[in-house]
């Protein structure tokens, strides 16, 4: 099983967008999610994929996590056992120094307006440059969770 180690951001610029090398329309559903663990249904364009994650380390940067890519057909149809709440997001990559790669999620239906950024890292002390267009960090904060946004919608706060 992998660890997943990432930051994730506020975007408060649209400059984000002058960067963009590719853009992916997502969909995902939670079959389960409890404590912390999760197992995700995701439709990334026609690909489908099955995650499962592990409860978050305290500062919110580390969790395990193991996926598998499944066919479109048998996405479709776990999505039949999804709880409610979606999340739906065009995931725009950006370019990162150092070979990695910045990840802004444009969100829509219920939780529309919010743009986020995440940057996978190579461990929890790997230093990365911050564009300019970032704004304040949430990485620690649980209710930028994709799993916590499904049911709790931002535009409901």
């Amino acid at each position: 099983m992998n660890t997943e180690i990432e930051r994730k951001f506020l975007i408060t610029d649209e400059a984000f967008r002058k960067e963009v090398v590719k853009s992916y329309h997502i969909k995902q559903g939670y079959i389960a999610h409890d404590g912390g663990n999760t197992v995700r249904i995701r439709i990334r364009d026609n690909q489908g994929f099955l995650t499962i994650k592990g409860k978050a380390a305290e500062d919110g940067m580390s969790r395990p996590e193991w996926e598998i890519e499944v066919s479109l057909k048998d996405a479709e149809e776990l999505f039949a056992l999804c709880k409610k709440g979606r999340i739906e997001k065009i995931r725009h990559i950006i370019p990162a120094p150092g070979g990695r790669k910045w990840e802004v999620d444009e969100f829509g239906g219920e939780n529309k307006g919010l743009i986020m950024a995440e940057i996978e890292l190579g461990s929890t002390d790997e230093a990365y440059d911050k564009p300019a267009w970032l704004g304040p960090e949430v990485t620690g904060d649980p209710r930028f969770f994709n799993s916590y946004l499904s049911l709790h919608p931002y535009t409901t706060w």
